[in-house]
């Protein structure tokens, strides 16, 4: 009697931390720190201590600290949605291991470079916005795999770790310490070397996507902190955002910014002649003493005010990149002067110009006319978009 009463008290913590365990995640606790029997582990990262597991429903991200008789682990525990509805809402597919995202491009509405750094790269402030022209992306879980697999629509895009996709993956995993693997479908659309962003984009969906298969343990807000890594773009922060932000530094210090005044069924058309352009050709064509001096905190302002019906339209890439390509130049005065657009800038380091308004004449003649005079890869006829809440990702209009 004697000896089980020792071996039901020597029994007795461990009980009481597994039922603390379950008590906490039945009533979705935030934090708290137990000891559990180590049988209870699942997805133990070597290299970082992290741990992530699931248990009733709960997706638990943790350190590890040994301790005699077990494991003594801080938790976070973070409850997954209700229902795959609601997990994947802002996605399309049923099942819970496979979705399909939108992927958007964007234009920035201003970009102003402030300084070069000692480390190379320039100090910028630029107004980002989203717009409907996209690439999608179709991201599966891979069960048994040791590795990710990439496959594109379009020839020539590489699938191995150079593809920013590939990276993201990576990075979630760094960042997340959860050792899952996936399949992604990547349909391009939206062209290389254009000033939109398409690459940062791609990256920053599979990382939001991977996050989704995994139960959501990373917040919006650790999303965007975990995706500050030059590895995967200097954008990728960005599109992790609601879609309009005021982008600094070397454009990873994102402060989102609300929705902006701007008229509702306003067109944007991109134009994209049938070549890109280099962004370290542009920024090694920069004149820094030429720069514009309009305080960008001032244009921020102005567009927080007055949205897009304005003439405060500044890009300091512009000038470079129409050194390294005169011929987007003449371009970009063929549209700003014979269509009637609200106004017309170069996106990013270009080689997009974007058109705010409908042409006058009509879009059939505009377009007929532009790729009768220039050698143009596509115009596409969009719109501004945000997602809609910082838990749903973007959606096709």
């Amino acid at each position: 009697m004697a000896r089980r009463q020792r071996c039901i008290a020597a029994s007795l913590p461990a009980l009481v931390s597994l039922l603390a365990l379950l008590v906490a995640v039945w009533a979705n606790a935030l934090t708290t720190s137990f000891a559990i029997p180590t049988g209870f582990l699942r997805h133990v990262s070597p290299t970082s201590g992290r741990m992530a597991t699931n248990v009733g429903g709960t997706m638990i991200s943790s350190s590890l600290t040994l301790a005699s008789g077990g494991v003594v682990l801080a938790l976070s525990l973070l409850p997954r949605r209700s229902s795959t509805s609601q997990t994947l809402r802002g996605a399309k597919g049923e099942a819970e291991g496979k979705i399909k995202l939108f992927s958007p491009a964007k234009v920035n509405l201003f970009l102003r470079i402030i300084r070069r750094r000692p480390d190379g790269y320039h100090d910028l402030a630029s107004l980002f916005h989203t717009v409907a022209f996209s690439d999608s992306l179709e991201i599966k879980v891979l069960p048994d795999a040791e590795k990710d697999a990439l496959e594109c629509n379009l020839p020539g895009v590489p699938v191995d770790e150079s593809n920013l996709v590939i990276r993201a993956l990576k990075l979630f995993r760094e960042k997340s310490g959860i050792e899952r693997f996936f399949g992604v479908k990547l349909e391009k659309q939206i062209p290389a070397q254009a000033g939109m962003g398409g690459g940062s984009s791609n990256a920053a969906t599979a990382f939001f996507g991977a996050n989704l298969l995994c139960g959501s343990p990373a917040s919006p807000e650790d999303l965007i902190r975990w995706g500050d890594d030059p590895v995967i773009g200097s954008d990728a922060t960005f599109f992790l955002s609601e879609g309009t932000a005021y982008c600094t530094g070397r454009g990873e210090i994102v402060t989102p910014i609300e929705g902006l005044p701007i008229k509702e069924g306003l067109s944007v058309y991109l134009v994209k002649p049938n070549y890109g352009l280099s962004t370290g050709k542009v920024f090694k064509a920069m004149d820094l003493s030429a720069l514009s001096t309009v305080d960008p905190e001032e244009l921020l302002q102005t567009f927080k005010d007055k949205g897009t019906s304005h003439s405060s339209w500044v890009n300091d890439l512009e000038k470079p990149a129409f050194t390294v390509s005169p011929d987007l130049s003449e371009l970009k005065d063929f549209l700003a002067t014979e269509w009637g657009f609200e106004a017309v800038l170069m996106s990013g380091s270009g080689s997009t110009i974007f058109c705010l308004g409908d042409p006058s004449g009509g879009s059939q003649d505009f377009e007929a006319a532009t790729k009768e005079k220039f050698d143009i890869e596509g115009i596409w006829k969009t719109s501004f978009m945000r997602r809609p809440s910082p838990t749903e990702w973007y959606q096709e209009v």
